[in-house]
């Protein structure tokens, strides 16, 4: 068969075993043809068009392609820990099951430039909380050459993917990385924080499907309404932002939790292709005018 056929038997498989996606894919197609391509060794971007590239496999080339679909099926991981790779704009991560798969929006609002406007040349220090495997830091270091990143997190397990990152991306001199409970070990004040914390709410964790609750839970279960965390890093945050820095906070689809927990607290709703209620902005001066209420 040829690869093009290839890709649409898995695709088929796939939809047939009900898999869910949102770990780098959305669809069946995307994702059959990112694991027939990762497993056959060709680029991600490859031109069915072009017969060297659509041609006829051998049953040797196309056995292990249907094994890694089964074993897909099977296992319900993210295809992401099976190819130990993921995507975030463009920038390759290496990821595995100390880690949640890297897809957080902020990206997105970082890469098109969404809270420069808040930033200025006196925007020196980066704080990645929640760093995970350190894809928001790094797309930080590579979208602003002149900062430098500390990245937190609790899991050390998550620091050493994250060092992995950094190590591949060159980026060891302007990323360091740091084990701490929120903000509990943060050195000094910083221009920017952004932040993709554990904001799923009780119920919808209990409803996961099983590729999410393949990922560690520490990373995306927030409490009983997803606020948690949050709670906890509004009441300090101010001492950790300078005079006129920015905390960049992704909350998914838990708006309505949000604005319960924090009524009173002005923030800036940026746009992204997921919609214009899941990554916020909020000031250090509207973080001190509502911290009586926090």
């Amino acid at each position: 068969m040829t690869l093009a056929v290839l890709i649409e038997q898995c695709a088929l498989a796939l939809t047939q075993a009900h898999v869910s996606f949102g770990h780098g894919t959305t669809n069946a197609a995307d994702e059959a043809a990112w694991l027939v391509l990762w497993q056959l060794g060709l680029p991600l971007d490859s031109d069915f068009t072009d017969p060297s590239i659509n041609r006829e496999l051998s049953d040797q080339e196309s056995q292990p392609v249907q094994d890694l679909i089964k074993l897909r099926i099977s296992s319900r991981k993210p295809a992401a820990y099976l190819t130990q790779e993921a995507w975030l704009q463009g920038v390759s991560f290496y990821v595995d099951e100390r880690v949640i798969v890297p897809r957080s929006l902020i990206a997105e609002v970082l890469a098109e430039g969404g809270f420069d406007p808040w930033l200025s040349a006196d925007t020196h220090r980066v704080l990645d909380l929640c760093t995970g495997n350190g894809s928001l830091g790094i797309l930080a270091a590579l979208a602003y050459p002149d900062v430098t990143v500390h990245g937190l997190d609790i899991s050390t397990d998550a620091l050493s993917v994250a060092q992995i990152n950094i190590d591949r991306h060159g980026l060891q001199h302007r990323i360091s990385l740091f084990q701490s409970d929120g903000l509990q070990q943060a050195q000094g004040r910083f221009d920017l924080i952004v932040c993709n914390p554990p904001y799923v709410n009780a119920h919808s964790m209990s409803e996961l499907p099983a590729e999410f609750k393949a990922e560690p839970a520490l990373a995306l279960a927030g409490g009983v309404d997803g606020m948690d965390f949050i709670r906890r890093l509004l009441k300090v945050a101010v001492k950790h932002l300078s005079a006129h820095a920015v905390l960049v906070l992704e909350i998914g689809h838990e708006r309505a939790h949000f604005e319960a927990a924090f009524p009173q607290l002005e923030v800036v709703w940026l746009s992204t292709s997921a919609g214009d209620d899941q990554v916020l902005l909020v000031t250090r001066q509207a973080l001190v005018a509502g911290q009586p209420l926090l």
